[in-house]
C-alpha cells in the first residue's frame, strides 16, 4: 500500500548496509561523507545562535544548522539523508555521536561553506546511545539549534524489508529478525520521544518518503511551524506519527448515500454533504480555534512540526473533506501545511 499525497517527487535511493523502503531499487551514490554539496544560496543561511565558538573568532552567522537523522534500521534513514544531500545539506553517515559537537564546530569554522549539516546516527548499543544523549546535552548547553528526524516503521514492514535483501538485523544476534527489531525499538524509545519530526514509512515507497522530506526541508527559509494534515480510516489503524487525532465519525457517513459512495471527500458534492450536517461547521470552527492556541504554544516551545490526523471509518469521505477544510484554515493563519490522504483509494 502507498500513501496518496498532494505532492510527490522522484529520486534515486542510496544503498547502504541496511534495507530501506523498496530497497531493491536502490542505487549507490559515492562520496557522501567526504564532500560538501552546499547550494550557493545556503552559504548565508546560518542560524543566529550562541555556541561559544564566536570566542575563537567565528561569527555567529556561520554556525550551521543541524539535523540528526535516526530511527529504526530499515525504516529509510539513508533515503532521508540522500534527500537532504540533494537539497544541499552536508551529510555525514554513521558519525559516532560523541563527534557531533566537533562536526558542528568544524562547520562553524568553514566560513559559511558548510551552512547546513545532517548527521545520520545509527544507535546499536547502550553506550552508543549514552554518547548521543551526552552530545545532545552538550549542544543544548552551547545553545545550538538542532532537530531530530526519526524514521519509524511497523514490525511487519521491517521484517519484509530485511527478508527481501536477505540480511540480518544488526541487533538480532543469534535470534530472529523480530528479536533485533524489538531490541532496537526499546533502545530508541527515548530518542523517539525527543524527536521533532517522526515519519512512519510503513506504507511509503522511496519517492513518497523523499516527498515528505522535501516538504519539510526544501524551503530556503524555515517557517515558524509546519503542519501535516492527514486523513485516515480507523479500520486501517491510527497513524503512529500523529501528534493530534481528530475523530469525524460523529457525522453521517456519505458511504450510505448511493450517489455519493463512489466519490471521495475531494468531490464538491461529498464535501457539501458533510458540511451541511448538524455540527460539522461548528466543529471545524472550534477545532481551528483550538489549533491556533496549540500552534502558539508549539512556537513558544520551539516545536517546528505537527501532524494532525483526521479520521473516519474508511478514510475516504468525511475525514478527507474535513482535512481539506482544516488545512485551508491553517494555511490562512500562516502555518505552512501539507495535506496527506493516507487511506483514500484503499477500499
Amino acid at each position: 500500500m502507498t500513501e496518496h499525497e498532494t505532492q510527490s517527487t522522484a529520486g534515486p535511493q542510496r544503498a547502504t548496509g541496511e534495507p530501506e523502503a523498496q530497497a531493491a531499487h536502490a542505487q549507490p551514490t559515492p562520496g557522501r561523507t567526504g564532500e560538501s554539496r552546499t547550494r550557493p544560496e545556503s552559504q548565508s543561511n546560518g542560524v543566529q545562535v550562541n555556541t561559544g565558538v564566536e570566542a575563537t573568532g567565528v561569527p555567529e552567522a556561520a554556525i550551521p544548522e543541524l539535523v540528526i537523522i535516526s530511527g529504526m534500521s530499515g525504516a529509510g534513514r539513508s533515503t532521508a539523508a540522500k534527500c537532504l544531500e540533494d537539497l544541499g545539506w552536508f551529510v555525514v553517515d554513521n558519525l559516532p555521536p560523541a563527534l557531533i559537537p566537533t562536526m558542528v564546530e568544524l562547520g562553524a569554522r568553514s566560513q559559511g561553506n558548510v551552512a547546513r549539516i545532517a548527521v545520520v546516527v545509527d544507535v546499536r548499543g547502550r553506550r552508543f546511545f549514552d554518547n548521543l544523549r551526552e552530545s545532545l546535552a552538550d549542544l543544548d548547553t552551547r545553545g545550538v539549534t538542532r532537530r531530530i528526524v526519526f524514521l519509524e516503521s511497523s514490525d511487519e514492514a521491517l521484517v519484509r524489508r530485511f527478508e527481501s535483501v536477505r540480511r540480518p538485523h544488526p541487533l538480532q544476534g543469534d535470534g530472529r529478525i523480530v528479536d533485533g527489531i524489538a531490541a532496537e525499538r526499546e533502545l530508541l524509545r527515548e530518542l523517539r520521544g525527543d524527536a521533532d519530526l517522526v515519519i512512519d514509512t510503513s506504507s511509503l515507497n522511496v519517492h513518497e518518503l523523499r516527498a515528505k522530506m522535501d516538504a519539510q526541508f526544501a524551503g530556503e527559509e524555515e517557517p515558524e511551524l509546519r503542519a501535516t494534515v492527514m486523513s485516515f480510516g480507523y479500520k486501517y489503524g491510527l497513524p503512529v506519527d500523529a501528534d493530534l487525532v481528530v475523530d469525524c465519525r460523529f457525522l453521517p457517513n456519505p458511504h450510505w448515500v448511493p450517489e455519493l459512495r463512489p466519490f471521495t471527500g475531494l468531490n464538491e458534492e461529498v464535501s457539501g454533504y458533510v458540511f451541511n450536517q448538524p455540527g460539522a461547521k461548528e466543529f471545524l470552527d472550534r477545532y481551528a480555534e483550538l489549533l491556533q492556541l496549540i500552534a502558539t504554544g508549539y512556537r513558544r516551545e520551539g516545536k517546528r512540526y505537527v501532524t494532525i490526523a483526521v479520521g473516519c471509518t474508511g478514510g475516504k469521505h468525511r475525514s478527507v473533506a474535513m482535512s481539506e477544510k482544516l488545512a485551508a484554515r491553517l494555511a490562512a493563519e500562516g502555518v505552512e501545511t501539507v495535506v496527506v490522504h493516507r487511506d483514500m483509494g484503499r477500499e
